[in-house]
């Protein structure tokens, strides 16, 4: 029995809560760095400081696989409860976050936000694969990939916005994150919970007698429990998700790098406005640590040492707000490379694995070129945008060829399981891989977008480790007759 075809609106309904998962994803690349710098932490403690976010992930996604394939409840369905639930604890540590006051604060509530972000995503990756019959798997998750790349470039935006367009501060006194990021985290919170209600309203899902018809299931298989389930799944993973995770870990080896390092390495190397250190500005105690008066506030060494350090803190948060700007430009060319290939794929049959290998070269040729443009924050549009493409491709077609090897039954645990490719990079990264990297370069902080384009040209060249015709090609999602 095969499903039935959907129409663009069907499909961009049942995405349209990503919108909000990627405002928090996007809020936590363009920001969370920027936070952690704010609040005291140097910029080679920052990748494992983001550590928290791929444990979460790694320990997250395979249980909430497993659960959402094993639920269902009579009026939100298999995959909506876990969409509202990742949303009301997503949208919470979204609204905390800015507002921390120590480094161990904000990475604890990374942690949380992290976990809380994975309990929605992983379904909604499932659900595309529930819904849809094979013919239009790739349509769906180039759809769900366009609805990514909108949410990116606003919510990469957002500081900026506040600050230019509505007035709203991005100066702060030493250890405070500024207002405008504070009101940007807040409206990033209000849009992850009014998206992911979008589509709980406006999304059926199919009951599990209709998923096993779907799905020919054999209905005397062995039902085990979930950590036997999930490991058994581990030890048997098809030969497609082991090959397309080599592809995943250098990839997302290079997004990491991006995400935790872009904004002390591009601030410093191409606008000469690094964060500056308060110790060298104000008075210190026999400890090394700065002093503070009755009110709390830092007592700097003189008046003209204050007003340095303002007008380099505010350099420094100037520059923030244009990286944020700038990395959203990555965001928007995924979204237009998404929405190209939807078109083209509506009618025609493409190579699943050529057009990734192409899209991360032109990703790696966007981090290699960073290194040549000191003082040429423009050229970072190029960059971004060629960054944008690999990132577009990253979302749809890995998901896309996997999802042709996958039981419907199993979905929610394979893409749980598949993201262990996702999470075991990062945290390899985290683990003062990037740093570590980075250092046999040279000491200047931008050669972590330099490591990036290296892995990203690696992920390229591992895409011809696949074979699988099934998964290779993609046969047109609209008949064509």
């Amino acid at each position: 029995m095969q499903k039935p075809k959907l129409g663009f609106w069907d499909i961009w309904n049942m995405s349209f809560g990503f919108l909000g998962i990627q405002f928090g994803f996007a809020l936590q690349g363009s920001t969370m760095s920027r936070i952690f710098e704010t609040l005291g932490a140097n910029k080679d403690e920052i990748p494992l400081l983001w550590i928290a976010a791929p444990l979460a992930g790694l320990i997250v996604q395979p249980i909430i696989g497993y659960m959402s394939d094993n639920t269902w409840h009579k009026r939100l369905g298999r995959r909506r409860p876990f969409f509202l639930v990742g949303a009301v604890l997503s949208s919470i540590a979204l609204l905390f976050m800015p507002y921390s006051s120590e480094v161990w604060i904000a990475a604890g509530l990374l942690l949380v936000l992290d976990a809380s972000i994975n309990i929605s995503m992983e379904p909604f990756r499932a659900l595309v694969a529930d819904k849809l019959p094979e013919s239009q798997r790739s349509y769906g998750f180039v759809v769900q990939t366009l609805i990514i790349g909108v949410g990116t470039w606003i919510a990469s935006n957002l500081p900026k916005f506040m600050n230019n367009t509505l007035e709203i501060s991005n100066e702060a006194a030493p250890g405070v994150v500024p207002d405008s990021v504070k009101v940007a985290f807040g409206v990033g919170a209000f849009v992850f919970m009014a998206s992911i209600l979008v589509t709980i309203f406006t999304t059926k899902e199919y009951s599990p007698e209709q998923m096993a018809a779907f799905d020919d299931a054999d209905e005397h298989e062995e039902k085990k429990g979930m950590w036997a389930t999930i490991l058994s799944t581990y030890a048997l993973m098809p030969t497609i998700m082991k090959k397309l995770g080599v592809v995943q870990f250098f990839s997302w080896f290079a997004f990491f790098a991006m995400w935790t390092l872009a904004n002390p390495a591009l601030t410093e190397h191409v606008y000469n406005a690094p964060k500056p250190d308060v110790k060298d500005f104000a008075q210190l105690d026999d400890n090394d640590e700065v002093l503070l008066d009755a009110n709390q506030a830092t007592l700097f060494l003189n008046q003209a040492a204050q007003d340095d350090y303002k007008t380099q803190d505010k350099a420094y948060n100037d520059a923030s707000d244009d990286v944020g700007s700038k990395m959203g430009i990555y965001g928007l060319s995924s979204m237009i490379f998404a929405l190209a290939l939807t078109f083209y794929t509506a009618y025609n049959s493409i190579n699943r694995k050529f057009v990734h290998m192409a899209s991360l070269t032109l990703g790696a040729a966007g981090f290699l070129l960073m290194l040549y443009i000191p003082g040429q924050p423009d050229y970072l549009i190029l960059s971004f945008t060629l960054i944008g493409i690999a990132w577009g491709s990253i979302l749809s077609m890995p998901y896309a060829m996997l999802s042709s090897s996958v039981k419907a039954s199993k979905m929610g645990l394979m893409m749980g399981v598949f993201n262990m490719f996702i999470v075991i990079p990062q945290i390899v990264a985290a683990l003062s891989g990037v740093v570590f990297l980075s250092s046999l370069i040279g000491e200047e902080s931008i050669h972590a977008m330099t490591i990036a384009g290296i892995f990203l040209l690696l992920s390229a060249v591992s895409n011809l480790l696949i074979t699988n015709k099934n998964a290779i090609t993609y046969q047109p999602s609209i008949d064509n007759e």
